[in-house]
């Protein structure tokens, strides 16, 4: 359905001291790095896409939008634990730390934060075992 999903950033090196670890962690695979476009991009397994894309918005500042959010699959709810975990060791910030959303699914297991940007993220598992 998604060739990528494109966020952006005002800061690129901020941005991706944040995104590394956090999709190292779900196991998404970088797919290349240019810091001086400044962008880079992770591919989905088993790809080539869809691509998460980082970089620099083509014109002018980045500001977040209201409403909008990528969410990031994890396989289990420990990875979802890890992945906000690490998030907000790397500058993230809370908006709805990790646990069951019924209202979604009886298995919906998801935590909620914001990049340094200020960008809306979500990990979240969907698979009915605690693992």
């Amino acid at each position: 359905m998604f060739s990528h999903v494109f966020v952006a950033t005002n800061d690129f090196e901020r941005a991706l001291a944040f995104y590394r670890p956090l999709l190292a962690l779900l196991g998404v695979a970088e797919r290349f790095c240019e810091p001086e476009r400044p962008w880079a991009g992770w591919q989905s397994t088993p790809g080539p896409r869809p691509l998460l894309l980082l970089g620099a918005p083509f014109e002018g500042r980045h500001e977040p939008g209201n409403g909008q959010m990528v969410a990031l699959l994890a396989a289990t709810r420990a990875q979802v634990d890890q992945a906000y975990a690490t998030a907000l060791v790397h500058g993230g910030r809370c908006e709805g730390p990790p646990g069951l959303r019924p209202e979604y699914h009886a298995h919906y297991y998801g935590a909620y934060f914001r990049d340094p940007d200020g960008n809306k993220l979500c990990v979240a598992c969907h698979e009915a075992t605690i693992g």
